[in-house]
């Protein structure tokens, strides 16, 4: 009994702390009145280390109870309605441990970034949007039905889309993160779909009965069921962790601050997918095509990013590749059921390229040093140069990204500019007719007052 109730509120403490955060740093900027840097970088790693301890603290407690999953639910929302929002949380080891993963990299780069970022414009802007991921790292982590999920998704995406057009100032960051946020609600709309259809079929929101195929009678979902969810979470996973044919947007991502691509698409937010593929691993054992998919998407996309990366002229798209030829492995192995293989592959790779990312800009520093110490400066060849071996067009469509980008700015980024210009015009033509006054009131108004001394 006092394991359990010391569990529940370590799990309480590692969801309040980020959640207090962005509470901390939201209000008073939007009183115009923000806190100085000095305290946000206090806040900021206080919050962090008391969320790392509290899920670290819960990952004890759950092994020294016997490591059996468990649901704590925290109450519901809407409770008076049949299908209540329940804020439930599913405990077990891989959620718990990836939690703590996600509060120790954020932990790390948020000291890092208040170095970085020191007297920038963006410094509290940057932050808000940070502590706004970490709460949406720690619901995924921990989520344990699919309203939490979706709502951690949305975090993820939203502060994603934020921080690649962090310098707004120019326009190559504004139509990046516009081309970001356009991939992110295509894919967002098939994990919304995804929890209508489990909230349909199954009755219940809980992942713990979703993911292990049952409803709540006990009985379990049809083959075909079981394939439409598990196709509809894959679109999701690939918006979200740039898999093929939704990789043209990582290049453009880059156009953030280097903090943010170390914790974003380098060590956090693009293994997010990856992380939901591992908890709903017994559902799509229940689906071979959804499973075959899978692992074609994976394969596909490591031998994309690896011939990609062989021809990238600066650092942080270099790694960026790099970091999504390993994910595509990592998608190949959820595929293949090799489910410890790929979360121990996850940890591994997520701390490497954020060593990688956070030491990008000291790359040709370090590398010059290398060279003067070695005196082989000559010795090296122009990066990015085509092998006599390889043939030259096959080089330009590695240079090309594959025209990656140019296919999906027609197939998704167009039609969803297109649609929000129509709706932003239907909404200003809805309000012009509604704010325009009747014919008999306008006459009336100008007949002006009647005569006192007509009848």
């Amino acid at each position: 009994m006092i394991i359990e109730v010391s569990l529940r509120l370590s799990i309480l403490v590692a969801l309040l702390a980020p959640a207090a955060l962005l509470l901390a740093f939201g209000l008073p900027a939007l009183l115009g009145r923000p806190l100085r840097e000095t305290s946000v970088g206090l806040l900021t790693r206080s919050a962090m280390l008391v969320s790392f301890a509290a899920q670290l603290t819960a990952l004890a407690l759950y092994l020294g109870g016997g490591g059996e999953p468990e649901v704590l639910s925290y109450g519901a929302w809407l409770g008076a309605h049949e299908g209540a929002f329940r804020f439930d949380f599913l405990v077990d080891g891989a959620a718990l441990s990836f939690g703590a993963l996600s509060t120790g990299i954020c932990g790390v780069v948020s000291a890092f970034s208040v170095r970085y970022l020191h007297r920038e414009p963006g410094f509290h802007r940057y932050f808000v949007l940070f502590a706004a991921f970490a709460l949406g790292m720690t619901l995924v982590s921990l989520a344990g039905s699919v309203e939490v999920l979706f709502a951690g998704w949305e975090l993820l995406g939203l502060s994603s889309a934020l921080l690649v057009g962090f310098f707004h100032e120019r326009r190559a960051p504004v139509v990046s993160a516009l081309r970001v946020f356009a991939v992110y609600r295509a894919s967002d709309a098939a994990m919304l779909a995804a929890a209508v259809l489990v909230h349909h079929w199954a009755g219940s929101g809980s992942l713990a009965l979703v993911f292990s195929n049952e409803l709540d009678g006990g009985a379990t979902l049809d083959a075909g069921r079981a394939t439409i969810i598990a196709l509809l979470l894959l679109v999701a996973v690939a918006g979200k962790s740039a898999l093929l044919p939704f990789s043209g947007w990582l290049p453009r991502a880059m156009e953030g601050p280097t903090p943010s691509s170390a914790v974003y698409y380098g060590s956090l937010s693009i293994h997010a997918g990856c992380f939901l593929l591992l908890r709903a691993a017994p559902l799509f054992e229940q689906s071979v095509p959804a499973r075959v998919l899978t692992g074609l998407a994976g394969i596909a996309t490591a031998l994309y990013a690896t011939s990609t990366a062989r021809v990238q002229v600066d650092v942080k798209s270099s790694l960026a590749y790099a970091s999504l030829t390993q994910v595509g492995i990592i998608v190949t192995e959820i595929a293949l059921g090799l489910y410890t293989l790929a979360f121990l592959h996850l940890v591994g790779h997520a701390c490497l390229r954020l060593l990688q990312f956070l030491s990008a800009p000291n790359v040709l520093h370090d590398l010059h040093e290398l060279e003067n110490a070695v005196l082989a400066r000559e010795s090296h060849a122009p990066i990015g140069l085509p092998s006599p071996r390889v043939p030259r067009a096959w080089y330009l469509v590695r240079l090309e990204r594959g025209f990656v980008d140019e296919l999906l700015d027609r197939v998704v980024v167009r039609p969803f500019s297109r649609a929000a210009r129509l709706l932003d015009r239907a909404d200003r033509v809805t309000c012009e007719l509604l704010d325009r006054p009747a014919p008999g009131t306008a006459r009336t108004m100008e007949r002006g007052p009647a005569d006192p001394g007509t009848s």
